[in-house]
């Protein structure tokens, strides 16, 4: 257990729902062999693994509802302490039909009120006072500013508590703004935010934009690490079956975890490939095999390279900078 703990935020937190079916088939009635229900929401899957980790770790974010409700009692249930901000919409679901891939649909989720953000971040700023490290993760809900987890960021940054970021688009590109220590898009999401094609040149954007370092998830090809002086690169000895829909928010919570114990990039980046990969071998989000993980990280060795030289990196495309 470390001192302080990780503030685990998730501003549109989920219900997540995920049915089992033998072939998903457009327009058709099925069958559902298995039904799962569980809270989720990025922030949340991070703080499952934190804490499998060992480490303390509250969720913030918002609730309400009835989905709301079952979403709270499913945290306690897992022994993950929480203070959801209450709000008078309904708690989103997200639906997720399996077969031999994954079919989601995600629901927008319930807007939320100025007098309700103020009240959340309210809290966040007490919670603050004892935390040892902020993860902010996940879409925005309606009625919340893009710069949102920007000022968020910067409030942990006046408190003296570093940051991850992990979200996409609008969110991603001014949360940067705020100056968070880590963020950890996967490639399709970086480009996306950016407008810029090749994880170096993407990551470069967020870097100038306030970023101290950019991961960025390239699936089978491994995880890749952006700072201003440096770039390392990393991959699984082999890729691992199964669910990839939680293997980001594994890699999140090993560079949260990594902050908290002051690690070096390498070994950081070492441990978040092999919880990527544990991570798919587990049939749900927030999750992970700790078998797998166990023989995979002795075996990854992360590679140094130059993020200015211009050298090719995961995904990329070496004539994307000409």
């Amino acid at each position: 257990m470390t001192a302080g703990a990780v503030l685990a935020v998730t501003l549109n937190t989920a219900l997540d729902v995920t049915y089992h079916v033998d072939a998903l088939v457009p327009h058709a009635s099925h069958r559902v062999r298995c039904v799962r229900s569980r809270g989720g929401g990025k922030g949340v899957n991070v703080a499952r693994v934190l804490h499998a980790l060992g480490h303390e770790v509250r969720v913030l974010g918002t609730a309400g509802g009835v989905t709301g409700d079952a979403l709270r009692a499913d945290l306690r249930a897992a022994g993950l302490d929480e203070d959801l901000t209450r709000v008078a919409g309904q708690t989103r679901r997200s639906v997720t039909v399996v077969d031999t891939d994954a079919t989601v649909f995600n629901e927008p989720g319930p807007e939320v009120t100025g007098p309700e953000w103020d009240r959340f971040v309210a809290g966040f700023d007490e919670h603050l006072r004892s935390a040892g490290a902020v993860v902010l993760a996940g879409s925005l809900p309606p009625g919340v500013a893009d710069d949102a987890y920007a000022r968020l960021a910067a409030r942990a940054a006046a408190a003296g508590v570093a940051t991850v970021l992990d979200t996409s688009g609008a969110a991603l590109r001014l949360g940067c703004r705020g100056g968070p220590a880590v963020v950890a898009p996967n490639a399709a999401e970086l480009a996306g935010a950016t407008g810029v094609a090749g994880v170096d040149a993407g990551a470069r954007v967020l870097l100038d934009a306030g970023a101290a370092g950019v991961a960025v998830s390239c699936g089978t090809d491994g995880i890749v690490v952006v700072t201003g002086e440096e770039t390392w690169r990393a991959a699984p000895p082999a890729a691992v079956a199964g669910n990839p829909t939680g293997a980001g928010d594994a890699a999140t919570a090993a560079f949260t975890a990594g902050l908290l114990l002051g690690r070096p990039w390498h070994a950081v980046l070492a441990e978040a490939v092999a919880l990527s990969a544990a991570a798919v071998a587990s049939p749900v989000a927030g999750e992970v095999e700790f078998d797998t993980y166990r023989d995979l990280v002795t075996g990854i060795r992360p590679v140094r390279g130059a993020g200015r030289s211009g050298r090719r990196l995961c995904g990329d495309d070496p004539d994307a900078d000409r």
